[in-house]
């Protein structure tokens, strides 16, 4: 009997022990009553701890949310969704067009085509208005002899991808070099009824490439376009970059930090996730301390997005800086070999150029920065700023309510309690995400869409946001993050329709079997759906898919397994019949190549679904073609249509994301007189703390203006 009311009695002892801390804890009236220092201070509740704090290796939000305030970009977002200059004053866009000219070729009257030849003709096309007047200049390049390397990725002895390089010697003829003030994706298009086609055909430039190692025909033959392109388009980006930036530590930035962050990047040893977004680079040059040149060998139109990442400090983390830190620590033999920037000590103690600076990281306990008074941009209003790993919710919100805490992000069921409490202030903000339920077309009963879409319009997706995210979110209907212009809004979500989807089936060939599971040729109509553990969310999307699939004839299997299994024998695997699960991050760029093109669907890539679809990967390639950001849009739009149609997967809900915060938070404004004004936190693609170096805890009531 003792034992049982021990069972009973501790529990309600801690209970009451974080309801009564209420009491015990200053509230936000007199918290600084005895440590003024309070006033200055901002401190977060997060649910995790970071797991590794530079932004080149990072893949966590806890970490992100840290590096964006000690680290800098070269460009960031403003509030109108457009790129602007940070660490980079401005930049240039404008690109250089290569065409090799191949012997034996002739112009569209005949005469044989040199180099010298088709540079008269370019130019007078220009002159006659029938070529883009933002042609520059037109040079020659003289024919030269190159050597390339080819990456390939094979399988080795333990069944694990490994790369193999293959040294090529290429005999480049002679080119004509056409630069551009700006990037014209349809240069070649406009150059061939002055050139003529047989100029611009890609074929026939096999004789000229000889691989210096072994290299089967066919690999050569898909691999001839990069290593000897007839037309090539090379966006450049030079950078003009700000002066008088310092590091945290005192050391002035300039452009060899960028030089250093992009290799660093692409270093094998440091398994950067961002290095695909690199790729496309063909050469970075430094032109002086302060103006960064970045050539890229094709049409991309996403290269900006990448510049936005976090700065390194050369001066900490070169080679020489490495060398120095391993021997220190005796660091020897294979560990030396592999050593990186994810083992080094500044993994853990970033300094970049940001308002806040690094002080201290209490691993799964908190990390804290501190003003930075030599900003750039001027010193921020807060001296320090918390960010407390709390893995409880409950114990988020009692020390939230207690005063410990300034902000945490809400449970759905709290957020509509928290709007109607007058003491705090709310900030609510679609996350830019989505879950969905994707299915695995490379199974038979997937590939047709009527069985696609028959298991999406079963499902009350509105019901699912009201009663699992207690209405804190709204159903999208595509691959693009709702809230961005990319997404497309009058592509409208499947409607619930029941008796549709049984339409549906039956016209697939799915009929009702004796116990009511339909079959098709002796096979019945049963998969598994799976997701992660630890997620109430998805394990409640799981249930409700297969109550309401149940009643349309489909006999489904649900199961949960921990993340690295899930994801490594599962997902990465390619073996699985459903899944739930969520795409995160991103949203500032239409590119969504990697995700759904269909040459990235093999093991360990994002279009795990299997998806093909010729008209959504001409689509992708065009949008990574496109400058022009309202032909961006419009391409996106019908990407999202197409994909929505073909019902890979189930696009189910976007989350709302609700803070809490005192009310007494706000953001400070200053005019051209240093007038204060006082505004109200909002929201940014999914964040609150864009402008976090101008907010300040008033002593008093906030006074927003009627605009506000």
């Amino acid at each position: 009997m003792t034992t049982k009311r021990w069972l009973l009695l501790v529990p309600l002892a801690v209970v009451v022990l974080l309801l009564q801390s209420a009491f015990w804890v200053p509230r936000y009236e007199t918290q600084s009553a005895g440590n003024p220092k309070r006033l200055t201070t901002y401190i977060e509740a997060s649910i995790s701890d970071a797991e590794i704090l530079n932004p080149i290796v990072s893949a966590d939000e806890a970490s992100s949310t840290v590096e964006s305030l000690v680290f800098e970009g070269l460009i960031t977002i403003g509030e109108d969704m457009r790129w602007k200059g940070s660490l980079a004053e401005r930049w240039d866009t404008t690109e250089e067009a290569l065409l090799a000219v191949l012997p034996g070729r002739a112009l569209p009257d005949g005469a044989p085509a040199t180099a010298a030849r088709v540079r008269e003709r370019v130019a007078a096309a220009l002159a006659s208005g029938a070529l883009s007047k933002d042609v520059r200049a037109v040079d020659v390049l003289p024919a030269e002899t190159q050597r390339r390397e080819l990456s390939l990725i094979e399988t080795g002895e333990e069944g694990q991808p490994k790369e193999r390089r293959v040294p090529v010697r290429v005999e480049l003829p002679e080119r004509v070099k056409i630069t551009l003030a700006r990037v014209v994706p349809e240069l070649f298009e406009e150059l061939a009824p002055v050139l003529g086609p047989a100029l611009l055909d890609p074929r026939g430039v096999e004789g000229r490439v000889h691989p210096e190692a072994e290299l089967a025909p066919e690999e050569l033959a898909a691999r001839l376009p990069e290593l000897l392109p007839i037309t090539e388009h090379n966006p450049i980006y030079t950078f003009h970059l700000q002066r008088g930036v310092r590091f945290h530590d005192g050391e002035p930035f300039d452009a060899g930090d960028v030089r250093f962050t992009y290799e660093a990047i692409l270093d094998p040893k440091n398994a950067s996730p961002r290095s695909s977004s690199f790729e496309p680079v063909k050469g970075l040059e430094v032109l002086d301390d302060y103006t960064v040149r970045v050539v890229y060998k094709r049409l991309y139109s996403p290269a900006i997005v990448a510049w936005a990442m976090g700065i390194l400090p050369e001066h900490l983390m070169n080679a020489e800086a490495l060398a120095r830190e391993m021997d220190r620590r005796d660091i020897t033999g294979e560990a030396r070999a592999t050593f990186g920037l994810r083992q080094s000590e500044t993994a853990s103690h970033p300094i970049g150029t940001g308002p806040f600076r690094f002080v201290e990281w209490q691993r799964d306990e908190y990390i804290r920065l501190a003003r930075n008074p030599e900003y750039w941009k001027g010193p921020p209003e807060l001296e320090r700023v918390f960010y407390r790993a709390v893995p409880d919710y409950v114990t988020q919100e009692v020390e939230f309510r207690a005063g410990a805490v300034d902000s945490y992000i809400t449970l759905p069921q709290q957020a509509a309690r928290y709007r109607k409490d007058d003491r705090y202030q709310t900030v609510s903000a679609l996350v830019p995400a989505y879950t969905y339920i994707a299915y695995n077309l490379r199974r038979p009963i997937f590939q047709d869409v009527r069985v696609r879409r028959a298991l999406g319009m079963a499902i009350d997706v509105d019901e699912l946001v009201e009663h699992v995210l207690y209405g804190e979110g709204r159903r999208v209907s595509g691959p693009y993050y709702a809230g961005t212009p990319y997404y497309d809004p009058g592509t409208k979500p499947l409607p619930y329709d029941p008796e549709g989807a049984k339409r549906l089936l039956t016209q697939a060939g799915w009929r009702p079997g004796p116990d009511g599971i339909r079959v098709k040729d002796g096979q019945r109509l049963a998969f598994k759906l799976i997701t992660n553990n630890g997620n109430p969310k998805r394990k409640a999307v799981t249930t409700i898919a297969q109550n309401a699939w149940s009643r349309i004839g489909v006999e489904v299997v649900t199961q949960q397994f921990e993340w690295t299994v899930f994801l490594s024998q599962f997902v990465n695997a390619l073996e699985f019949d459903a899944i739930v699960l969520g795409w995160v991050g991103g949203g500032l760029d239409p590119d969504v190549f990697e995700i759904w093109h269909s040459s990235r669907t093999g093991p360990m890539q994002l279009n795990f679904t299997g998806y093909r679809s010729a008209e959504a990967d001409a689509l992708m390639e065009r949008i990574t073609r496109e400058y022009d950001p309202a032909r961006q849009i419009e391409l996106a739009f019908a990407l999202h249509n197409r994909i929505a149609e073909d019902q890979p997967m189930t696009f189910l809900y976007a989350e709302t994301r609700t803070w809490a915060l005192d009310r007494r938070l706000v953001r400070i404004e200053r005019d051209a007189s240093g007038a204060e004004r006082q505004l109200r936190i909002e929201p940014f693609l999914g964040r609150i703390d864009l402008h976090i170096d101008r907010w300040r805890k008033l002593t008093s009531e906030p006074v927003f203006s009627e605009a506000d």
